[in-house]
């Protein structure tokens, strides 16, 4: 809890706003929800500590923190608009803090972009998907607990459909020229990346 209020803080002093407390108890609460795996306070945890290594590489750090903190406010296992839904919270959040509509619009696309649907353009949508695309090249006990961490997400879905879908997803990161956009994530961690998709997938 204390890193991820300490970075609470810190985005919000990079932003030049004061952030509302009442609005951090309810965001550690909707990561801690019960029906949630790999998407909780863990996940965050490690984002955030991957994000205070690199802090000095983001344009606008402060954009890309808050938008770090609420890319998953949302998750459910059911919804197909959670990455949209966790934008509007943050947009919510930030009107309250008095934050510009320039600044808004940019945390919004930053918390889109998390959709992986595209490799992003823009530098500071490059390191906040690189940084939540960290796990996969975590340590291999690291990567095969996340792996399971989302299968339990999914366990709704039938196993055999969630085989062929699991494997599609993985294979697309793998099919990319770099799987990380940044010169740091590149670095430390497309290598291992490989290697944990090749295994999941095989």
């Amino acid at each position: 809890m204390r890193l991820l209020k300490a970075s609470w803080d810190r985005a919000w002093t990079h932003l030049s706003l004061q952030g509302i407390p009442e609005q951090f108890d309810r965001l550690i609460k909707a990561y801690d929800e019960p029906h949630r795996s790999y998407h909780t306070r863990q996940h965050l945890e490690e984002c955030i500590g991957h994000f205070s290594r690199v802090v000095d590489v983001a344009n606008r750090p402060g954009e890309v923190e808050i938008a770090l903190l609420f890319h998953d406010a949302v998750y459910d296992l059911h919804g197909p608009d959670n990455e949209r839904r966790s934008a509007e919270w943050a947009l919510q959040v930030l009107t309250q803090a008095g934050a510009t509509e320039p600044v808004k619009a940019r945390v919004h696309a930053l918390i889109m972009a998390t959709l992986h649907s595209a490799v992003p353009a823009e530098a500071d949508q490059q390191l906040l998907v690189d940084i939540d695309l960290a796990i996969l090249g975590a340590a291999p006990a690291r990567f095969q607990e996340y792996d399971r961490q989302v299968a339990i997400e999914y366990s709704w879905v039938p196993s055999d459909v969630y085989k062929v879908k699991r494997r599609e997803v993985l294979s697309s990161f793998l099919a990319r020229p770099h799987i990380y956009s940044t010169a740091h994530f590149r670095a430390e961690l497309e290598a291992q990346a490989r290697i944990n998709l090749r295994s999941a997938i095989s």
